[in-house]
Formats: C-alpha cells, sequence, structure tokens
C-alpha cells in the first residue's frame, strides 16, 4: 500500500580526501529568505491610570486598562474598564470588560458586566455577560458583527428573502 521512498533519504557521504577543493559557498539561506520562528511577544495593555483625564477619542489595535476617565469615544483589541473608570462616548472592543461607568453605546464581540459595572446605553454585542449586582439601563442587542455598525445582516444576506410572501389575492 505505501513504500517507503529513497528520494529524499540522504546519500552516502565520500570521505574528506575525495571531495574536491571548492571556494566556500554560503550554505544557509539569505537573511531577507529567513523568518524568525518565534512570534513576537504581545505587549502589555497600556494602563491610563485613576489621576488621568482625557479628552478626545482613543484608538489602538492593543489592549487598553482605564482606571481614569475619558470624554470620547474608545476602539481597542481588549478593552477593561476599572472600578474607578468613567468613560462617556462610545466604546468599541473585540472583548469588553466592564467594572467602572460607561454612559454612552458599548459594541463588542464579547462584552463582560461585572458586579460593579454601571452601564447607562445601548450594549450591541455577540455575546454577553451580565453578574449579579450591576446595574445596567438601555437596550441589549444581538448582532453576528457588532464591530461594524454599517452592517447589521450577513454580507450576501438578500433583504428580500427573509421577508414574507405576499399572499395570493384568493386566499
Amino acid at each position: 500500500m505505501f513504500s517507503k521512498s529513497k528520494i529524499n533519504e540522504p546519500a552516502p557521504k565520500a570521505p574528506e580526501a575525495a571531495k574536491p577543493a571548492a571556494p566556500a559557498a554560503p550554505a544557509a539561506p539569505a537573511p531577507s529568505d529567513y523568518k524568525a520562528a518565534a512570534p513576537k511577544p504581545k505587549p502589555p495593555a497600556s494602563i491610563l491610570s485613576s489621576d488621568l483625564h482625557i479628552t478626545g477619542n482613543i484608538k489602538t489595535s492593543g489592549d487598553i486598562q482605564v482606571e481614569g476617565s475619558v470624554e470620547g469615544d474608545i476602539r481597542a483589541h481588549l478593552l477593561t474598564i476599572g472600578e474607578t473608570a468613567t468613560i462617556k462616548g462610545e466604546v468599541t472592543a473585540d472583548d469588553v470588560v466592564i467594572n467602572g461607568r460607561i454612559v454612552g453605546r458599548v459594541r463588542g464581540l464579547k462584552v463582560r458586566l461585572t458586579s460593579t459595572a454601571r452601564v447607562e446605553g445601548d450594549i450591541i454585542h455577540k455575546t454577553i455577560a451580565i453578574e449579579s449586582g450591576a446595574h445596567f439601563e438601555g437596550s441589549v442587542q444581538r448582532q453576528d458583527d457588532p464591530l461594524n455598525p454599517g452592517r447589521a445582516a450577513k454580507p450576501g444576506a438578500n433583504p428580500a428573502a427573509a421577508a414574507p410572501a405576499p399572499k395570493p389575492e384568493g386566499a
């Protein structure tokens, strides 16, 4: 059924004396052809301390932990709102953990309100967890792609197909 091929086996080694003298050629690949095997370590989360007040928007592809106050929108990969934090604006992240106060809309693939969370605004999510003791005033809406506000439906979906078919006049 299967047989071992000798194509990939190394050839028998010739004695050193039998090798012709040749100029040394670099056996290693050129530096541009070689990629490091180990990926770069993920940088730690940026921490906005409790004595920091920011007025303006924050955008990063990394992680942020907010302990102070922000008046503006925040977009990040992982966003942690600390117990002492207050956010007044829209929050958008893949993963949102809320321990403090948010006044504004929250958008996230995974949204978690801990027992100390205080949210005044709508939450648009793919998955949500709300612990006992969390205060929430607003609406909750599930979407498959909550990070893109313009696309509530799946791409390629036909909105007419979702509508009920009109009844025939004789029915």
